[in-house]
């Protein structure tokens, strides 16, 4: 097989790591969103927060069958504290998608560096990290997408 093991559990185990602080962050977000726009923008976010804590889970159920054990660690959370509660949301949406853009793209960068561990040498784990890496690729265009201004297609 020639899987470094090691490489790999250290990889799951820091994807895990950036996934579980998305739940963490994606939640703070939720719960920051205030005024009349604020259902459809938490349910979003909830739903970012649900996604990040399955995928947590399926990248330590492989950390387990690969026999390693899985981190009890949380990846960096940033939090601005600027807080606005007069505005639609205490932290402008704005930042808040410019951030999320940047964990996607941190986790981004972990999946491609565990396919390149496992691409060849293990079918499970490179079907895995592929499908993954569809998923945050898409994540990350649906906000770029919402970070656009409206008219400003193709710019």
């Amino acid at each position: 097989m020639g899987l470094d093991k090691d490489k790999a559990v250290a990889l799951l185990n820091r994807i895990m790591e950036l996934e579980l602080a998305g739940v963490v962050r994606y939640t703070h977000y939720a719960l920051m969103v205030y005024g009349y726009n604020r259902i459809p923008i938490v349910e979003w976010l909830n739903k970012q927060a649900q996604e990040g804590l399955m995928h947590a889970q399926k990248a330590g159920e492989l950390v387990t069958l690969l026999e390693g054990h899985p981190s009890l660690a949380i990846g960096p959370l940033l939090e601005t504290h600027q807080h606005d509660t007069s505005a639609i949301c205490s932290i402008p949406v704005g930042d808040i998608l410019k951030g999320s853009l940047a964990h996607e793209n941190e986790a981004l960068k972990a999946y491609y560096q565990l396919l390149e561990v496992v691409q060849g040498k293990s079918v499970l784990l490179e079907e895995y990290t592929r499908g993954l890496i569809v998923e945050e690729e898409m994540h990350a265009d649906a906000i770029r997408k919402m970070l656009r201004q409206p008219g400003g297609a193709g710019k």
